[in-house]
């Protein structure tokens, strides 16, 4: 009894992170009181002490040896240059938490919500609606461009300026204002949205703001805010595609006839977006120093020069067809380009610094443009779907009943939901000042997938109204284009597989960096302290992850809404914690070259990252209508942490062993079919579906389509009572079955309705009927549409 109290204790003791030397005294104390223990014991016990608590003794008996093993053996993992730049880009945040068996919530709540200025909101909620009116998706597709009015406006209103500063003519907007606007362009046309998103993201702007010369700043940033100048950024080539640092762009120093040190440029680029009608191009190339006039270097490395388009060389005359989406995208090519010095991004100090600017911009495309883009298109999706399948009839019941559409619907629901709350924390800390590089890679990843996910749901409910193309059809160019934010800004097997878990392992990691530095420095003292730590947090997950297993973390104190979901966050994380540093120590370095253990170590740490956001999201805005939804998300995600988990298990060394003790005590599984059921009927308020799809651009002309079908559905509803008593009349045999127009007027004649609930009656069933139709053509006006 007394040593299984011992162990307990000990446990305890893990479990709070208690420091090394109160295990020796426990065991100290808890030996001299409670066991019979001889001089060789306490010998043995005080020279272990002695060597584990005082640091220049273990050093010297243990720590200098793990060294030399290390170095003996080969066994330093080693970290790129080009690594090291992307681990310096960017900050710890929150994700960092799941690397330490710990989650903060008071701290995630704290965490400050970003409101929009009143000249935000206003730009939102008129100069966007303005655009919006000026044109629809359908007329974009048959134009295949923007009309030259659309075009002027956007530069007028200064849409590409939404991220230079005021000082320099731009609109200086948040990351939460620049996210609503592509939310609302989204939801009329995706090429309206990428249009605009494409100079706020990854380009000249934001380059030259966060690394150009003043010069530069004063000479770029005022034209490109009122689009004077329309920029591009030439990055990916025909061999350098998610790999950027393969790219084979090149400059070669030289000296002109006048003795001024220039640039040869020789480029082949392709994936453009706005490549073909830029007037200042952003470039990425190798720049070399043949003639070594800079230095003794040769190699100077990747870098960022802007470059004016009409420069002789350099041909942006050809286009790409994205799977027939007519945003402008393009092929670049560049022969004998001769630029200068001062072309250089930073000017001279920008010299070879191309990929550390790179990895600190890719951000803004990973976790403001990209889940922006998504966010909108589900919420669009969302209230198409939710309002269609009211409306639709099959077997004489809306769709919206059948349990295989419910399920459709409340996965739909649920994911928008969560795109939203991630797209809300993940921009609070950006307006915050937090450069959460890891978490960026989470949203682009969940953001493009999960609207993925949504899309073809939403293609599936629909039915033949999604397939037909036309000016009725809402999502068919949604779901065209969606392959495309897949692959653009880093392909999403390669975000999965290597950027969440394979970045965030060193990055977020509270040891394995200190540990690595300390012995490329060689510097023992840091190493030891790195070294220990990590054990001790180790053991400290161990205890978690035992003591949370046995209970269901039950015992985790948590305060606020969703208790029990935070309990079990907290014991993913400790298991995350746990597991990851076993797969480590199984590993090795090699858990990096194992891209699918890492893309499941990903799936873990996005889950939690989702979770968090959603619970946060709740605690923001508590709406009881809500709570069904967030059931329904953690419920998903912990049954995919699961899943995951199992996975990982199942794939590293004899850890398959232990899988059955790990499926008898699953974190979660998928929510019931009863909680799809309720989600959609609460889908069915109007009110509270303009409340999840808020931000949604609605016309105010009422023949545009997604007006109509807001209109059509408040008018159904409103006839509700009317539409019941024709079918139990119908049923009952008091009227016969008949066309809607015989109907009505049999309900009138026998007075179970009144002349204003009939044609009130058949104004909504008309409506109904004409939101549910598909586009047709004659098969002339078909060949000539595009």
């Amino acid at each position: 009894m007394e040593t299984l109290i011992l162990i307990l204790l000990i446990l305890a003791f893990g479990f709070f992170s208690f420091p090394l030397y109160s295990y020796f005294a426990l065991i100290g104390i808890y030996s001299a009181i409670f066991f019979d223990v001889g001089t060789v014991f306490w010998a043995i016990f005080i020279v272990l002490a002695a060597i584990l608590l005082i640091p220049t003794f273990r050093i010297k008996f243990i720590t200098s040896k793990i060294v030399n093993f290390i170095n003996k053996n080969g066994l330093l993992p080693k970290i790129s240059k080009t690594e090291e730049a992307a681990l310096q880009a960017g900050t710890n945040w929150v994700e960092a938490d799941f690397f330490k068996a710990q989650v903060n919530f008071k701290e995630i709540n704290a965490q400050k919500v970003t409101t929009l200025t009143a000249e935000e909101q206003s730009f939102l909620d008129d100069v966007v609606d303005e655009l919006c009116e000026k044109t629809t998706d359908w007329e974009i597709f048959q134009n295949r461009d923007l009309s030259d009015e659309v075009w002027q406006f956007i530069k007028d209103k200064k849409f590409f300026g939404m991220i230079i500063p005021k000082e320099y003519g731009g609109l200086g907007f948040s990351a939460t204002a620049h996210s609503k606007v592509i939310e609302k362009l989204v939801s009329r046309s995706q090429v309206l949205a990428i249009t605009v998103m494409v100079p706020n993201s990854l380009g000249p702007a934001e380059l030259i703001l966060k690394h150009g010369s003043q010069t530069q700043k004063d000479k770029y940033l005022s034209d490109l805010a009122i689009g004077k100048l329309v920029p591009c950024f030439g990055l990916t080539e025909p061999n350098a595609g998610s790999d950027a640092t393969s790219i084979t762009s090149n400059g070669v120093l030289f000296k002109d006839e006048n003795g001024e040190i220039k640039i040869k440029l020789n480029f082949e680029k392709r994936y453009i977006t706005l490549g073909n009608i830029a007037t200042l191009i952003g470039l990425a190339f190798v720049l070399k120093d043949p003639e070594h006039l800079l230095g003794e270097n040769e190699d100077l490395g990747i870098t960022f020069a802007v470059i004016d388009s009409n420069t002789k060389g350099i041909d942006n005359s050809k286009r790409h067809d994205p799977l027939g989406i007519p945003f402008v995208n393009s092929p670049l090519y560049g022969k004998d380009v001769i630029i200068g010095l001062e072309n250089i991004i930073g000017e001279s100090e920008g010299i070879g610094k191309g990929w550390q600017m790179l990895v600190e911009s890719l951000s803004i495309g990973r976790g403001i443009s990209l889940p922006s883009v998504s966010l909108g298109g589900s919420k669009l999706a969302l209230n198409v779907v939710a309002s269609y399948s009211q409306l639709r009839e099959q077997f004489g019941l809306s769709i919206n009943h059948f349990e295989g559409i419910e399920e459709k619907i409340a996965k739909i629901a649920a994911l928008t939901y969560m795109l939203n709350a991630s797209r809300n924390y993940t921009l609070d800390a950006i307006d915050d000042g937090v450069k959460p590089g890891v978490i960026n890679s989470i949203m682009k990843y969940h953001a493009t997938e999960k609207f993925r996910t949504v899309i073809n749901d939403s293609m599936d409910v629909l039915g033949g109204s999604a397939i037909i193309r036309g000016e009725n059809n809402l999502l068919a160019h949604a779901y065209f284009a969606l392959p495309i934010s897949i692959t653009v800004e880093g392909a999403n097997i390669l975000t999965r597989n290597l950027m969440q878990f394979g970045q965030g392992l060193i990055k977020s990691h509270p040891y394995i960096y200190k540990q690595i530095t300390a012995l490329n420095s060689n510097n023992v003292e840091n190493f030891d302290k790195a070294f220990f730590s990590h054990i001790g947090l180790v053991f400290s997950s161990f205890c978690k992850s035992f003591i949370f297993y046995i209970t269901r973390a039950n015992i985790s104190c948590q305060k606020g809404n969703f208790q029990r979901y935070k309990q079990k966050l907290t014991w993913v994380s400790a298991e995350f914690t746990l597991l990851t540093n076993v797969a480590l120590g199984i590993l090795g370095p090699s858990l990096k070259k194992r891209e699918n253990i890492s893309a499941r170590f990903g799936d873990i740490l996005s889950n939690c990252y989702l979770i968090t956001a959603t619970l946060r999201e709740f605690e923001n805005n508590p709406n009881e209508e809500d709570e069904l939804l967030v059931d329904y998300i953690c419920n998903y995600c912990f049954n995919e942490i699961q899943i995951a988990r199992e996975e990982i298990i199942t794939n590293i060394g004899y850890l398959d062993y232990l899988l059955p003790i790990f499926k008898i005590n699953p974190f979660s599984v998928k929510a019931k079919d009863k909680l799809n059921a309720k989600i959609v009927k609460n889908l069915s308020n109007q009110d509270y579906l303009q409340k999840l799809t808020s931000a949604l651009f609605i016309s105010k002309n009422e023949k545009d389509r997604l007006t109509k079908l807001q209109l059509a559905v408040k008018l159904n509803k409103e006839c509700e009572s009317s539409f019941k008593i024709l079918k139990d009349a119908i049923k009952n045999g008091t009227i016969k079955k008949d066309s809607p127009e015989n109907m009505t007027k049999e309900l009138l004649e026998k007075n179970l309705l009144s002349k204003e609930e009939i044609e009130k009656m058949l104004e909504a069933h008309a409506l109904k009927q004409e939101v549910i139709s598909v586009d047709s053509f004659d098969a002339k006006e078909y060949k000539a549409q595009k």
